[in-house]
């Protein structure tokens, strides 16, 4: 029998809808009756003890899964690991990171330092939103992510989400001496110092040293109280979610070597710092995600502690660089995986430069350490010092001019977005033309792009 053309489109719809209901059908009754699914993860090598409110808590060794279902209209709820716990039979103890109150089924929020998932789920299927927060400080890394990610159906109520959030730097060890928690982990500033910049109890809080150093090693986590409401991403309703303690890493290897006639001080941010002979090598490795810095410092003396002082690229007196660097120094920048595409798959590219932002205080090259993956490398080798106009030069280098006079011509620093090269800019620019040399310098051929998955050389005095 023929169909005609109109019945064949009828039941062409008549498909589309049940596909549909079937797809909702399925998302309703795997959510139990209006609930969202949490699947937590414990992809630590050792032993940690999940806790949420909702939920209570639960003991979860390496590799184990806990699978909470919790109400789609909850609001203010958490979730996080506490680490070096010990309880009874009846569930009372305590915890070194995270504990809350003393019990294994948690009925209250955990002991600073802990990493956060924080959520808000809503009804009707209207948005829900959900993030990382270092606001309590840092214990475990970790992953929040929607089961669903990248999925796409053309129908706005299963309209999945594009993103998931991951903290997965060592936060740790690197974290200031000043917040070192005695039990492990690093604490916020606030529960150190108790006062209203750290806190934000005043009514105006913005940005910290300490904010920044968590910030700079997870860039997608609230870092302090009134952190960028941004960083809370959204999905619409019906959708699950995995946390995951301890998430896989995607590395990116650097070797810094030093190859001047006498020694430095590497610096990286993140990373910290090492003391580098000629001829020595230090390997870094950096997150995939992550967006930093490395230099020079010159003319370094440190005590046992690690304490002391540098003639160039000093970063507040330490070894172990927990903040930039002073002019003058050269500057190799870099950002990692910070491209997708329309599809939402990840380019997975690493963007780099070297920056005469900061001045100049040694000749340095970035470059990938396979021509396989990308041939390009970015130098500066002239001799920038020897040739420095006199009112920038600094008795270790090279400065920049914002760094000497200070105003926004030299700094674009002016509210319409108008800077110009200046007769400084085009001196650095004329013996290092692949370097950035003011603030605006969006020249296409000062910084160029490589494959996920290359690994690099930054050498000093190639």
């Amino acid at each position: 029998m023929e169909v005609s053309k109109s019945s064949e489109v009828f039941f062409s719809k008549m498909r589309s809808q049940s596909i549909f209901s079937f797809l909702l059908a399925l998302l309703y009754f795997s959510n139990s009756a209006h609930t969202i699914r949490f699947y937590i993860i414990n992809n630590c090598p050792h032993t940690v003890w999940a806790a949420a409110i909702p939920g209570g808590g639960r003991q979860l060794i390496s590799g184990e899964t806990w699978i909470l279902d919790v109400n789609q209209s909850t609001k203010g709820a958490r979730i996080w690991a506490r680490t070096g716990c010990r309880f009874d039979e009846d569930g009372r103890g305590k915890c070194d990171t995270g504990d809350c109150g003393g019990v294994l089924d948690c009925q209250s929020y955990g002991q600073p330092p802990n990493t956060l998932a924080e959520y808000v789920l809503t009804q009707d299927n209207k948005l829900e939103f959900f993030d990382i927060s270092l606001v309590e400080g840092f214990n475990v890394p970790m992953e929040f992510s929607p089961t669903l990610l990248g999925a796409h159906v053309d129908y706005s109520i299963v309209a999945m989400c594009t993103t998931g959030i991951k903290c997965v730097a060592n936060i740790t060890k690197e974290c200031p001496a000043e917040l070192r928690a005695a039990t492990g982990g690093c604490h916020n500033p606030c529960t150190v110092f108790k006062t209203a910049e750290y806190c934000c109890t005043s009514g105006s809080c913005g940005p910290t040293g300490y904010s920044r150093f968590f910030k700079e090693r997870c860039p997608d986590a609230n870092s302090y109280p009134k952190d960028d409401a941004t960083l809370s991403f959204t999905c619409y309703g019906w959708i699950n979610y995995n946390v995951v303690f301890c998430p896989s890493e995607n590395l990116i290897g650097f070797n810094i070597t030093n190859n001047c006639s006498f020694d430095v001080w590497a610096a990286a941010m993140p990373g910290g710092g090492k003391h580098l002979s000629p001829g020595k090598t230090w390997g870094l490795d950096v997150i995939s995600g992550t967006e930093g810095r490395i230099w020079a410092r010159t003319g370094c003396v440190f005590n046992s502690t690690g304490q002391g002082r540098c003639a160039s690229g000093d970063c507040d007196g330490v070894l172990e660089c927990q903040s930039k660097g002073r002019a003058p120094h050269t500057l190799a920048e870099y950002s990692l995986n910070k491209v997708k595409a329309l599809d939402f798959r990840d380019i997975s590219v690493i963007d780099l430069d070297i920056s005469l932002i900061e001045g100049f205080n040694i000749p340095m090259e970035i470059s990938p350490r396979s021509t396989n993956q990308c041939d390009r490398r970015v130098k500066c080798a002239a001799d920038i010092n020897g040739l420095c106009p006199m009112e920038l030069r600094d008795p270790a280098g090279c400065n920049n001019p914002c760094t000497v006079f200070g105003n926004d011509q030299f700094c674009c620093r002016s509210g319409d977005g108008r800077c110009e090269p200046t007769s400084y800019s085009k001196y650095f620019k004329d013996h290092c033309p692949d370097v950035i040399t003011y603030p605006r310098d969006y020249n296409s051929t000062s910084s160029y792009s490589c494959p996920n998955g290359t690994n690099y050389n930054v050498v000093f005095c190639p």
